[in-house]
């Protein structure tokens, strides 16, 4: 396997199809040599369900899913049902799918495309295996089904997806994944890489659906699993992200969703994203953002941050490394880092010493902790500092963010960021993008501040 590039998975291939008959291992090994490093090979009758469950069976790195599309809709049976929760009880068989609706070129009724949607989400939801779904001009009736019918019990991804970017935030409600084949590299695609664009990558992942749909380069000829990295590649570029942060990323989206390959459980000090180095330096924070991630989980882009203990100055230049590979080193992580004030000064004054570039996140209430104005000691050690204002007033700013300081939190968050501007060059404050907080009107507050503005995507971090 590539040691070169970033691993990534193929979660929705075709490897049974006949079209990989005088190639097939050929092309499984083209995959490994180009760092793919799981294949979700899928079902789409009985046939070619059990042909995947053999595939999954003849090689370590290929998982299946079983079912029938709604193209054979007709062949669902009390009979076939039975064969499918057979199946789904083999080893490596991790999904149900794809099923679903296929309104376009309708070669099986309606109604027995919906009645078979159904009752094969009920066969999920009793097996407890996440199920793969098709839509294809059914948008509405799609989303229904899975209302109806509580699918989010098991969740699963909507493959291809195809729906608009209101579709797509209900189906990221319902608990789902959205995935995406080489044909957001076509030119033409806006539609599809606007969704892309759009929707938090901890929800994406990224497919062939091979040996169909290859992406442009190879547009007209038959897909293959190693083509995936092209489809990652569109991705980091509507992202903003490296390769490797892709890779990562819908790895662990992959591990999380179907149990496919494993993931890197260790607590991340220093994590990279991008080019930057982010260093996490406490869990511990003055807020209990009603919209932070880590009453979920700690993950931040495929990066483990629960801390077990908070890192010395020590622990900490060990995890940097040498510095200077990175555009600039980030004091951020999943808590308040201005918290630790003296690991902070600490480690500036090293990298600094070095000529390498620093920045801190904070929320802007580190005076209040420390019961003294501390910007004058961050003066030359820090070149950045944003600031989370998330609300244009204070009822708001503790309504959302639930400081331990209560209401004098917001103005102390204001004066800092005013203040700021006399010690740390770059100062602006931000908001995160949340339902229900003003954008437009942070905007103001921070203009009347006299600093920079920028506002974050939910779930965004860094």
């Amino acid at each position: 396997m590539s040691t070169q590039l970033p691993l990534l998975v193929d979660s929705h291939a075709h490897l049974d199809s006949g079209q990989y008959d005088k190639d097939r291992q050929a092309t499984i090994q083209r995959a490994i040599d180009n760092g793919i490093s799981h294949i979700l090979t899928i079902g789409c009758d009985l046939n070619s369900s059990q042909a995947s469950v053999t595939l999954a069976h003849e090689y370590d790195n290929i998982y299946a899913a079983v079912g029938v599309h709604p193209h054979d809709a007709t062949e669902i049976s009390a009979t076939t049902l039975n064969q499918l929760r057979k199946l789904l009880n083999q080893p490596k068989v991790v999904a149900l799918g794809e099923i679903g609706l296929d309104f376009f070129r309708d070669r099986s009724p309606r109604e027995i495309q919906r009645a078979a949607f159904r009752q094969q989400i009920r066969l999920a939801k009793e097996v407890g295996k996440p199920i793969i779904v098709h839509d294809r001009d059914a948008h509405e009736e799609v989303l229904q089904i899975l209302e109806e019918e509580n699918a989010s019990q098991v969740g699963g991804v909507l493959h291809c997806f195809s729906g608009d970017l209101t579709m797509a935030g209900k189906c990221l409600e319902l608990g789902f994944y959205l995935s995406f084949p080489g044909t957001i590299t076509y030119p033409k695609n806006d539609a599809a890489r606007e969704i892309a664009r759009e929707i938090p990558i901890d929800r994406l992942l990224v497919e062939t659906d091979c040996p169909y749909l290859a992406p442009q380069q190879f547009r007209g000829k038959r897909n293959e699993p190693a083509y995936v990295r092209y489809t990652a590649e569109k991705v980091a570029e509507l992202k903003g992200l490296s390769i490797a942060d892709v890779a990562r990323i819908t790895s662990r989206n992959c591990f999380d969703l179907f149990g496919i390959g494993s993931v890197d459980q260790k607590t991340k000090i220093a994590y990279q994203i991008r080019d930057a180095l982010y260093l996490n330096i406490t869990n511990r924070c003055t807020n209990r953002c009603i919209f932070c991630a880590k009453f979920n989980d700690f993950i931040v882009k495929g990066h483990e941050l629960k801390l077990d203990h908070e890192p010395s100055a020590t622990e900490v230049k060990a995890a940097i490394g040498d510095p200077a590979q990175y555009s600039e080193v980030v004091f951020c992580g999943y808590g308040e880092p201005l918290l630790r004030l003296d690991l902070i000064k600490e480690i500036a004054t090293w990298l600094k010493e070095q000529k390498v570039r620093v920045r801190i996140n904070s929320d802007g209430q580190a005076n209040l902790v420390h019961g003294r104005n501390i910007l004058p000691e961050l003066q030359g050690l820090i070149d950045t500092i944003s600031i989370s204002l998330n609300a244009p007033n204070a009822a708001d700013y503790q309504r959302l963010c639930q400081s331990s300081y209560g209401e004098q939190s917001y103005q102390a968050v204001k004066d800092f960021l005013q203040q700021a501007g006399k010690y740390i060059p770059d100062v602006t404050a931000t908001a995160v993008t949340y339902p229900g907080i003003d954008i437009a009107a942070c905007k103001q507050v921070a203009e009347e501040l006299g600093v920079e503005f920028r506002a974050r995507e939910y779930n965004e971090v860094g």
